[in-house]
């Protein structure tokens, strides 16, 4: 009877020393050794969420997982989507992790002034998006970061996108200041479009929208060298330098060739350059060129302007560009 109590207290401390290991998996570090994904599919049962995390190596057990989630977790449900765990990542941090429905978020990135071709192709690239979807119209995509989770379709995420520049845009054409050289919200893109594609530099955006506006206003050419471009590669970079035939080209988009707004945008501008088309600055000037420093040079008058082109000229001949 001696012996056997003794096996009795030996296994009840084993019993117990298992239970105090199992517990510290439970709150204390788990056995991922590095950051992991695991995907909870729709209707996906705890069981089935455990199975997959104990693949994945986020937890040890899914039968531990499971036992200690019934005893000391709570009835609320998992939620379907992919997660991100930690290293190290706990069981009880995990499950709550699946219960708050706060899944891995990824993004599709769309910079200022990037044409719809190229918006489409990103889409297209990106692996982990479903279904197919046709080019965007021109100029109805916001720029920005837009989050999705895996398995999301194309169509979704796109819809997002020209959601919200018709939010975007409605609030800004309600601020617009009197005078302007757009009479709708439509125009006011187009233009944008232009500015976007002219300038990156935030000082001067509401300047050479004013320059634009300036020469709509007067029935002047636009001249701007990014309409040129557009019929030819529909937004994406050029390679060369732009051909006197392009310049010459009459197509609805070479501003070059036509007074006026061109046929559409020519890109899909950002917030920035769709509010300073509707409050652009105060100013006279009617051209721009390059100053050699990444901005760029205002001037009132034809002759102004010359003379500051020959001396972007002179500069460019001293960098052996011309």
């Amino acid at each position: 009877m001696r012996r056997f109590g003794c096996f009795v207290l030996i296994a009840a401390v084993l019993l117990a020393g298992a239970a105090v290991y199992a517990f510290r998996g439970w709150i204390g570090p788990g056995p991922a050794p590095r950051e992991l994904t695991v995907l909870v599919k729709d209707g996906s049962s705890l069981t089935s969420a455990a199975r997959e995390l104990e693949k994945a190596g986020a937890i040890r057990s899914a039968d531990s997982f499971l036992g200690f989630a019934k005893l000391l977790g709570d009835d609320t449900p998992i939620r379907p989507g992919e997660y991100r765990v930690e290293q190290g990542m706990s069981g009880r941090a995990i499950l709550k992790m699946l219960q708050s429905g706060k899944v891995l978020q990824r993004f599709v990135i769309v910079p200022e002034g990037t044409p719809s071709i190229l918006v489409h192709e990103r889409l297209m690239r990106e692996t982990l998006l479903s279904g197919s979807v046709a080019v965007p119209p021109e100029g109805s995509i916001l720029p920005d970061a837009y989050s999705f989770e895996r398995g999301e379709s194309r169509a979704a995420i796109v819809k997002r996108m020209r959601d919200a520049m018709d939010k975007t845009l409605a609030a800004l054409w309600k601020q617009r200041k009197p005078g302007i050289a757009v009479s709708t919200p439509a125009e006011a893109v187009n233009l944008a479009a232009i500015v976007e594609k002219e300038t990156a530099i935030e000082s001067e955006r509401r300047t050479v929208a004013a320059v634009y506006s300036n020469r709509l206003k007067r029935g002047m050419m636009l001249q701007a060298d990014p309409t040129v471009i557009y019929p030819v590669t529909k937004g994406k970079p050029l390679g060369r330098r732009i051909l006197r035939s392009e310049l010459q080209a009459r197509n609805g988009y070479n501003t070059y060739a036509m007074v006026g707004l061109p046929a559409g945008p020519i890109a899909n501008p950002g917030r920035a350059s769709i509010a300073a088309v509707l409050d652009p600055a105060q100013t006279s000037a009617l051209y721009f060129v390059a100053d050699g420093k990444g901005g760029h040079v205002f001037a009132d008058t034809l002759e102004q302007h010359n003379a500051n082109v020959q001396k972007w000229y002179a500069l460019r001949r001293q960098r052996g560009e011309m």
